[in-house]
């Protein structure tokens, strides 16, 4: 479904926050996470075996979480579906498999995306298994609290756990080389 800008051809103009605008659009320049996207890392070799299980990814704020749920699916070919567990309730998960079955009907799978996928209640996190158990979704939840206390053992036992990493000093300057290459020379200095 497109909006007024997209239709107008206009969105490739509106303006985009500096984050966004640096998001990687590939997943081997996700800064700070070689241990997943690097040429060893665990994305890597999940891609290079031609698959995408479902996973739960766990880690701070800001390491790239949103993007890499992002990039998996532009990478396999999934059609991307966001959520947030704080915003969305029963209802829009419903609607979220409906279609999901749908796409599946067409020969089209769907790469979930939950974020803060720990405020989901039992229940409702029950509600994922018979859909990810048939392959009808691929779920990557995002989560920055640690999954073994905050998600239930079923939904834990059907995805794949992958810590991100806190960005270090050279991850940081990393992203500030690309921000200059895209805005020019920023007014910073070595103090903060």
């Amino acid at each position: 479904m497109s909006n007024l800008f997209e239709s107008a051809g206009l969105e490739a103009e509106a303006p985009r926050p500096l984050a966004d605008r640096l998001r990687p659009t590939v997943l081997k320049d996700v800064v700070g996470q070689d241990h997943l996207v690097g040429e060893d890392g665990v994305l890597t070799r999940m891609l290079g075996a031609g698959r995408c299980s479902s996973m739960i990814l766990w880690g701070p704020p800001g390491t790239g979480k949103t993007t890499i749920a992002r990039l998996l699916a532009g990478e396999t070919g999934l059609h991307f579906e966001q959520m947030s567990a704080i915003f969305s309730g029963v209802a829009d998960l419903k609607k979220a498999f409906e279609a999901a079955w749908a796409r599946r009907q067409e020969g089209r799978g769907t790469l979930l995306f939950i974020d803060e996928i720990h405020r989901f209640n039992k229940a409702q996190q029950d509600g994922f298994l018979p859909h990810m158990e048939s392959g009808v979704i691929v779920l990557v939840g995002a989560t920055t609290e640690n999954p073994s206390f905050e998600l239930n053992a079923a939904l834990m036992s059907r995805a794949q756990v992958l810590r991100l990493k806190r960005l270090e000093a050279d991850d940081l300057k990393s992203i500030l080389a690309r921000a200059e290459l895209i805005e020019g020379k920023l007014p910073l200095t070595d103090e903060g």
